[in-house]
């Protein structure tokens, strides 16, 4: 392969990195900005920020938008999973580690292959069996806790959260394909973005108050780990392969815990980290299949 047709793939990698830097080191933004805003009043004005945000990016196209209905009609689905998947991470970060968060959150990649099994009724292979297995036992080590090994309602809600980011990644793939990005990304943030302020009233008390860290958490989110991520990963996904994507943002939970060491000190402890390793395993059996090859369904 030619240096001219390597180039454009190395961006796209490189560019997929960044994104796994910024949405590991938002865990820490987004814990401390929580103090000062409730959940879903939190998540509306981050995913208006993004809105706002693409549809100036994109205002010279609302005529293309408009004609893309099965764009639409994806992006609709894909902002339900995103809110909901959004909606129990930030909840469950109320009550858990940034970096527990992180690695619990990062399961919904693992989850794929299963969840694409049992819709389209196809057997998983040896490698998914195992990846799914050892990420299992992974969480299992990471989260449980006690003599009675019970399960803490942060690490629950976060478990929530991997399954519907999961859905959201099959819901992309499913209806990205050959179609318009731009179409597909405002249409999943802006519908996020309506059920966050639609429940945001009545599904808890709301409550904000504005300060720098919090205005801060709203602007990095909002532009940087929302609008730009969602956007770019789009055109990298044009440009690099699925897997090499997976395995991209397998690197996400390890910047989480990088930042939650340097901003909280936080260290996990043996079995905490021997739970982390196998998550990352699991997600590598996943997407390299070392021992059979094949397609996600």
């Amino acid at each position: 392969m030619t240096r001219g047709a390597s180039a454009p793939r190395w961006h796209a990698d490189l560019a997929l990195v960044l994104i796994a830097l910024i949405w590991g080191a938002t865990f820490v933004l987004v814990k401390e900005a929580l103090a000062s805003a409730s959940t879903l009043v939190f998540l509306a004005l981050r995913f208006t920020i993004a809105g706002v945000a693409l549809a100036f990016a994109f205002r010279g196209r609302y005529g293309r938008l408009s004609a893309r209905r099965r764009e639409l009609r994806g992006g609709l689905l894909a902002g339900i999973c995103l809110f909901a998947g959004f909606a129990f991470q930030t909840a469950g970060l109320r009550l858990t580690t940034p970096s527990k968060s992180a690695f619990i959150t990062g399961l919904s990649i693992v989850m794929v292959p299963l969840i694409a099994s049992l819709v389209y009724k196809k057997v998983p292979g040896v490698s998914e069996v195992l990846g799914i297995a050892a990420a299992t036992v992974g969480m299992g080590l990471l989260t449980l806790e006690g003599p009675t090994l019970a399960i803490a309602s942060g690490d629950l809600l976060t478990a929530f959260c991997a399954v519907a980011f999961a859905l959201h990644i099959l819901a992309v793939g499913h209806f990205s394909a050959g179609g318009s990005f731009e179409a597909l990304s405002l249409t999943q943030i802006a519908t996020a973005a309506l059920l966050a302020a639609a429940t945001c009233g009545w599904a808890e008390p709301p409550r904000v108050v504005w300060n720098s860290s919090l205005m801060v958490a709203l602007l990095v989110t909002g532009l940087l780990a929302t609008a730009l991520a969602f956007s770019v990963q789009a055109w990298a996904q044009q440009r690099t392969t699925p897997t090499r994507t997976a395995v991209i943002f397998a690197l996400e939970p390890v910047f989480a815990w990088i930042t939650s060491y340097l901003v909280f000190g936080e260290l996990l402890g043996a079995r905490a980290a021997a739970g982390a390793v196998l998550i990352l395993a699991g997600i590598l059996l996943v997407e390299l299949k070392p021992i059979a090859r094949g397609k996600h369904p």
